[in-house]
């Protein structure tokens, strides 16, 4: 069995639907994910959705990740969702943008789905090698899933995920600004070479450049670098981030975190002026594969990573 973390096993069906339905019908894993935590009723956290355990075999992973997939294979199989692949956006059919999420799942919609998932189980069980497997509840209905399978739509992005900011987590504070510096360059912040880098330990930034919009608008920027390997960026950290801004007379700030912010880090960030851009652990990753940092698809959606994110410091 894999070592669990506080995070209680669950249908998340109704959730997906939710974030579904206010997203518009239609959005990647990542955001439908990033929908589900920002929704407080439903009670799951940051750190239940995108912060991974580790198993008594040393492999990373994230529970909730079981629980999605399964989910969405349940939204399928009941027609709410259309067929989706590893790099298809999760898309709603008519049914399941008029679904009412909150009695989801009625009796009949749970007759559906564990006929299903025994019908699946009779596969499962004529497999002759159950080392290493994970039991997932599904009511009455015990799943054995192998551990290095761990479900085709894990293969690719979510490993990828887990596996960068792991990497990240162990850069220096040094190489972890430069990394940052890198990063919103090639998103098109030109660093002052003097001001943006040699003197930025000296007064409390990690970078300072300029960005030209499309339109021709021309913006001063100040970078913050946090290194986190666990815990959340807090509000008195952007009160102090905005006034090092204020300071350099720049028009906004970019925060750049391998963690996380707290609800009162997120509303103090965007309430005053000057702005504070939020860039946590999670949409790091999704900068980095938008922009090809040091990772590349081969062949798509498999990535392999450069050996930039193993340099010894």
């Amino acid at each position: 069995m894999l070592e669990q973390n506080n995070y209680k096993r669950q249908r998340v069906g109704k959730y997906i639907i939710k974030a579904l339905q206010n997203l518009g019908g239609s959005a990647p894993k990542q955001v439908i994910k990033q929908e589900i935590v920002a929704d407080k009723d439903n009670k799951i956290s940051y750190e239940d959705v995108f912060i991974p355990v580790t198993s008594t075999s040393g492999n990373k992973y994230i529970p909730f990740d079981f629980d999605f997939n399964f989910s969405l294979k349940e939204l399928l199989i009941l027609g709410y969702i259309e067929k989706y692949n590893r790099i298809t956006e999760i898309v709603l059919t008519e049914e399941g943008r008029k679904l009412n999420y909150s009695t989801f799942p009625n009796n009949d919609e749970l007759d559906k789905i564990n006929k299903f998932w025994k019908e699946t189980h009779r596969d499962y069980i004529t497999k002759k090698n159950k080392n290493n497997a994970v039991s997932i509840e599904n009511d009455d209905l015990n799943i054995e899933v192998e551990e290095e399978k761990k479900e085709d739509d894990l293969i690719d992005r979510e490993s990828l995920s887990i596996k960068l900011i792991d990497l990240i987590k162990k850069f220096t504070p040094k190489k972890f600004e430069s990394f940052s510096r890198k990063l919103l360059s090639k998103m098109g912040i030109i660093f002052d070479k003097e001001k943006g880098v040699i003197m930025s330990n000296d007064h409390g930034i990690d970078g300072y450049g300029i960005f030209e919009s499309d339109d021709f608008r021309t913006n001063k920027v100040v970078i913050q670098c946090k290194r986190y390997t666990d815990g959340s960026i807090g509000e008195p950290e952007i009160d102090k981030f905005r006034g090092v801004i204020s300071k350099f007379s720049a028009d906004y700030g970019i925060f750049i975190t391998t963690s996380y912010f707290s609800e009162k880090a997120k509303m103090a960030a965007y309430q005053f002026n000057p702005t504070i851009t939020l860039i946590d652990g999670q949409r790091l990753i999704e900068l980095i594969i938008k922009y090809g940092l040091e990772i590349k698809e081969i062949p798509v959606p498999y990535y392999n990573i450069s050996n930039y994110y193993y340099e010894e410091n």
